[in-house]
């Protein structure tokens, strides 16, 4: 099939041009002087990312899944108490790799079409009988369901019952999308994935340690040895690894923070504020129904689009990747068949947005959903045109609650 391929998952996401050219390139002594160089440079300006002053920036060659257990086996010790709460497939999958590590997790059942509430951890503290929990486990942007989680509120909930829990907080899917504030909101740890936001291949887990976290794996934390993150940071101070590290993928780790900061954070944040409003009025228009119920909640980096009864998602995203090239996220655990989902995060402009917009158009025309070709692109230009015109006259796009 000639043409770009069209990767509209909700990550991995598009590579752009500059970080993969940076990519390219001699591999060099990991041990040397330039690469040393390089890593002091760039662990101060992931933390920027992370919004933190106070937290030290581990990096690892792995996956989010491996970041989770570096979380993990770093700040708690086997047998702690973990709060948790399973309101879509990624937070309850975080649950249970807090549970296969040994810890003793409690996960409470909340509605997959929300995002987490600061009341809903407040109501749970407060019901507390047993052993006071070590951690409280949240996933700031759910990838599976679109829905954006209260992090600062969930804070002063657990503050507001003198809870001596950390609050560790996945931002896999939201980093360097969605406005995350890592100290002002009072987390204690965040990790992420190198796949999304951060426009990178996937090979990296990144984590940003605050005070708290630091001190709780220096008391004691789980047996451990490749995530311990103690002798990496001290080898980081001199810009080295106590193991091999992905010395590539930190060359395109720099490119991409590049990018980011002559962007401009805030602006990154409205650009993709901006294409997500436009890829919802784009469902509107083809009146299908947003799996995510609340408008506040809505995720800027994903929207899941909900199937008409009597039709499987699966086979929208069928035609989408082999008739027009067009790979869409599919539904996961007990949405499976019932969804599909728009990635609309990373390097990512409103030509782009449109193009997929079409491409899911003809997809679901036919898969036999009954909607009009052209109405949800028709909105999406709609949109931009009017965040265009708001902008021109000096009146900001406004933001959904939970993304700001």
């Amino acid at each position: 099939m000639s043409g770009r391929p069209f990767l509209q998952i909700p990550g991995p996401t598009n590579v752009p041009e500059r970080v993969l050219r940076a990519m390219d390139r001699a591999v060099i002594d990991h041990r040397g002087p330039e690469f040393g160089q390089l890593v002091q440079g760039l662990l101060p300006d992931v933390a920027k990312i992370f919004k933190s002053e106070r937290g030290k920036v581990v990096l690892y060659p792995s996956s989010g899944t491996g970041a989770w257990e570096a979380a993990l086996v770093n700040t708690l010790a086997p047998g702690d108490r973990i709060l948790a709460f399973n309101y879509g497939h990624f937070s309850a999958q975080f649950a249970e790799a807090a549970r296969n590590l040994g810890f003793d997790v409690e996960l409470v059942p909340l509605s997959w079409r929300r995002g987490l509430a600061g009341e809903q951890v407040a109501e749970r503290l407060r019901g507390n009988r047993g052993q006071p929990f070590k951690a409280v486990l949240v996933v700031h942007n759910e990838t599976s369901t679109g829905a954006v989680s209260d992090v600062k509120a969930i804070r002063a909930a657990i503050d507001a019952g003198h809870h001596e829990a950390l609050l560790i907080v996945d931002t896999v899917s939201s980093l360097a999308s969605i406005d995350y504030r890592m100290d002002e909101w009072g987390a204690d740890l965040t990790l992420t994935g190198s796949q999304k936001g951060l426009m990178l291949p996937p090979g990296m887990a990144l984590l940003c340690a605050g005070p708290r976290a630091i001190a709780a794996g220096e008391r004691g934390g789980s047996p451990r040895n490749f995530f311990d993150w103690r002798p990496i940071l001290k080898d980081n101070a001199a810009g080295f690894f106590p193991y091999t590290p992905a010395t590539l993928l930190l060359f395109g780790l720099r490119e991409a923070l590049d990018m980011l900061f002559e962007e401009g954070l805030e602006h990154v944040f409205t650009r993709h504020t901006r294409l997500a409003e436009a890829v919802r009025k784009a469902v509107g228009a083809w009146e299908l129904e947003i799996l995510c119920e609340d408008q506040g909640a809505y995720s800027n980096s994903l929207t899941a689009v909900m199937m008409p009864d009597g039709l499987d998602s699966a086979e929208v995203i069928r035609i989408a990747r082999e008739r027009f090239g067009l790979d869409l996220g599919v539904g996961l655990s007990q949405i499976k068949g019932r969804v599909f989902r728009i990635g609309h995060l990373g390097a990512l402009n409103e030509l782009e947005v449109l193009a997929t917009l079409g491409g899911v158009e003809m997809a679901l025309r036919e898969a036999g959903v009954p909607i009009t070709l052209g109405s949800g692109v028709a909105a999406a230009q709609e949109s931009f045109f009017g965040d265009a015109s708001r902008a021109l006259a000096g009146v900001p796009v406004e933001q959904p609650i939970a993304a700001r």
